[in-house]
């Protein structure tokens, strides 16, 4: 995995595992990516997860292979 896409997907993980699905409802980190326990999920793990999402698909684009991910 590209080393712009592992500090994003870290800053998933321990978005995650501090959030009320996990540590008050026990639930597995992708128990909680699915859509009937989203109330329980903050907004900012969202967006995290979509940025994440954004990485990895701009790896898959052929002009983007060459250039990299764009650093924020």
């Amino acid at each position: 995995m590209p080393s712009s896409c592992k500090e994003i997907r870290e800053e998933l993980i321990e978005c995650m595992l501090k959030s009320d699905c996990v540590l008050k409802k026990r639930n597995t980190v992708k128990e909680c990516f699915k859509e009937e326990h989203k109330p329980d999920v903050p907004s900012e793990c969202l967006s995290i997860k979509k940025s994440f999402g954004d990485c990895r698909r701009g790896m898959m684009d052929p002009r983007m292979r060459f250039r990299g991910n764009k650093t924020q």
